[in-house]
């Protein structure tokens, strides 16, 4: 049997993230998140959504390391930062028929991510959810679907505060 990496398939990991990361915990998330990228490296389908902060870092670094990017696009009025940048990038993309961003549309891409999922990486400090569709009820739906989860909250990461 061959040791060859080039046979082995690909591992499809989905992301789900907080978006509101300051600036030093956008950089360590990076560098957490290409680490554990690097086990998967180039066999890697990574499944997101392109939401500024958690879902493009990953997005980033699934194509830096070789891997294929997959969109989901939650609705027609979507989409910041690099979003159109990394969605050229992608080789597949599936929209939700949501006109506006919402809980609802973020919850119904959620559960797309999962079900095609291998694993879910979760950029999550943990805390329970701020609002419906977020990275607390992504955890949760994987966990209800038996899709295993890894969380990457890198020590000293912190959340920009919006309230």
């Amino acid at each position: 049997m061959s040791s060859d990496r080039t046979l082995r398939p690909p591992v499809r990991i989905a992301v789900t993230g907080h978006r509101d990361l300051d600036p030093e915990t956008q950089s360590l998330v990076d560098a957490e998140v290409r680490r554990f990228l690097r086990a998967y490296a180039p066999h890697v389908v990574g499944i997101s959504c392109l939401a500024l902060g958690a879902d493009q870092i990953f997005a980033a670094a699934v194509l830096d390391l070789g891997g294929v990017l997959e969109a989901v696009v939650p609705a027609r009025e979507y989409g910041e930062g690099a979003f159109r940048a990394l969605l050229a990038e992608a080789s597949e993309v599936r929209r939700l028929p949501f006109e506006r961003a919402s809980p609802e549309a973020y919850a119904a891409a959620n559960e797309l991510l999962i079900e095609t999922a291998d694993l879910l990486v979760a950029v999550w400090d943990g805390l329970p959810a701020r609002g419906s569709g977020g990275t607390a009820e992504a955890v949760t739906a994987a966990a209800r679907r038996r899709v295993p989860v890894r969380v990457i909250w890198p020590s000293g990461a912190t959340r920009v505060d919006t309230v």
